[in-house]
């Protein structure tokens, strides 16, 4: 019988840092799929982007692990007061809502788990230690619209988000579906 998944929840642009070899070629595993069909620039793209969230107020990291190897994991940290996250939206939304603190918000930037180990609940695992223990008012994330990533769109629904609009962070980006849970 394998060896069960563990989960190990990491904080802090240290801990963040250091973890950076064990999960990259998770990282680039699954992102090498469609409809990613990431390349070395990509994955490039992504280690400079992360270490610049390592440093995020908030930053907690998840590796699951069968045994020694990283089968999975998520990462996010918490909107600051004067992000830019809620001005993509392609509608507007009250300015109740996309008021930001520093402490109000949460967000998911990743969330991925190895082809052999999807659909034996891997995922709901990395969600729930990602989120465990956060004093936050919701949680926010982008994902890839249906029909592209419908088993994604399923967990997400699941776990309790609803989406608020089409985000396009940048020129070149694919339009994602921005969604949002209420954690009070």
């Amino acid at each position: 019988m394998p060896p069960e998944v563990t989960y190990e929840l990491h904080e802090g642009q240290q801990a963040a840092l250091a973890l950076l070899d064990a999960f990259l070629p998770a990282y680039e595993e699954v992102y090498a799929e469609p409809p990613y069909n990431e390349g070395p620039r990509d994955i490039a793209e992504f280690i400079e982007h992360y270490r610049v969230h390592a440093g995020r107020a908030g930053f907690r990291i998840v590796l699951a692990r069968e045994g020694s190897e990283v089968v999975g994991f998520t990462y996010g940290f918490l909107l600051p007061a004067d992000t830019g996250w809620w001005a993509s939206i392609d509608q507007p939304l009250p300015e109740d809502f996309v008021r930001e603190d520093g402490h109000r918000t949460w967000v998911v930037i990743e969330l991925a788990v190895r082809k052999p180990w999807r659909r034996r609940g891997v995922a709901t695992g990395l969600h729930g230690k990602l989120l465990e223990g956060l004093d936050v008012e919701r949680v926010t994330l982008t994902m890839r619209p249906e029909p592209e990533a419908a088993p994604a769109q399923a967990a997400y629904a699941n776990w309790g988000y609803r989406k608020v609009g089409i985000a396009h962070p940048w020129d070149e980006a694919p339009f994602y579906d921005a969604m949002v849970r209420e954690l009070r």
